[in-house]
């Protein structure tokens, strides 16, 4: 991998998850057919897992097991917010990761105004905007999950 390739990469994954967040969801959403609790559940350091198993329509495209909402720290509230992460809370049982969790707060350009909203932005950008706001309803501080897809 050259340098370039490097840096593109680096940018992409560690300057701009997001957008590799979304464009993931955009992709496993439009092609995903039918959607059933995985057999198999997973151990972490923390406790035990059971995702759900996707199977995409394209009959070349392996199904795909997905966990959603798993906790990389403990909630950032209280005395807690504004300080590094701290390890998430163990939990008993076998906890079910098939939903997305919290989103992070986030404050969106005001696109209420397609009018004044295209004197700031490109078309592009507004529809762009107009797709995403809807995932964004969920906001909290308690936003510290990982959305893990394996093959």
């Amino acid at each position: 991998m050259d340098v370039t390739t490097k840096m593109l990469f680096g940018f992409i994954i560690f300057i701009n998850p997001f957008y590799v967040m979304w464009s993931t969801i955009g992709i496993v959403g439009a092609i995903a057919e039918t959607q059933r609790p995985s057999t198999r559940v997973v151990q972490t350091k923390y406790g035990t897992l059971r995702g759900v198993i996707v199977t995409l329509s394209n009959k070349h495209l392996q199904p795909v097991e997905k966990f959603l909402g798993v906790p990389y720290a403990g909630v950032p509230t209280g005395s807690l917010r504004f300080m590094p992460p701290v390890t998430p809370p163990h939990w008993k049982g076998v906890r079910p990761a098939d939903h997305l969790s919290w989103v992070c707060p986030q404050k969106l350009p005001d696109i209420s105004n397609e009018t004044e909203a295209l004197k700031r932005m490109p078309a592009g950008r507004l529809d762009y905007l107009k797709r995403l706001v809807p995932f964004l309803t969920n906001q909290s501080e308690d936003c510290l999950y990982l959305n893990i897809y394996t093959p």
